[in-house]
């Protein structure tokens, strides 16, 4: 910033010191947009954060053949599964109940959270208040 430039503080209503710079020098860098931060890269240039990766061109019979390996080895796994007394109808009904359970867990998580709205609590005092362990 300028030497020769004074700046004015002033005072708000709620104590917050605000400063502004006289005359339009903008040109020196004197107003930023980008804050301190106590990142080093702050000023950095963007970087998406979806990367591409380059994809190596496979042709279809690699790819076949690859996929082929993969299914040859997943039906190995569910043999051996069905060997140690594993039943596919078994899965999805232990799925099933899985899916029915969740449900219940979040309707009664979005009660626990009404009520602790209403008496102005948090959830976590909720908990103790009816019993339950956190990792409910």
């Amino acid at each position: 910033m300028s030497t020769d430039q004074p700046i004015e503080t002033h005072g708000s209503e709620n104590n917050c010191q605000v400063s502004t710079l006289e005359g339009n020098d903008f040109s020196k860098g004197a107003l930023k947009r980008t804050p301190f931060s106590k990142f080093k890269k702050v000023h950095s240039h963007f970087k998406s954060p979806v990367q591409v990766a380059e994809s190596v061109r496979v042709s279809p019979a690699d790819e076949a053949a690859e996929l082929e390996k993969k299914r040859d080895q997943l039906d190995l796994e569910i043999t051996q599964l069905e060997a140690e007394g594993y039943k596919v109808d078994e899965l999805e009904h232990h799925i099933d109940m899985l899916h029915e359970y969740n449900d219940i867990k979040d309707i009664g998580q979005s009660l626990l959270g009404r009520i602790a709205g209403l008496r102005g609590t948090t959830t976590r005092d909720l908990y103790s208040h009816f019993g339950l362990e956190l990792d409910d």
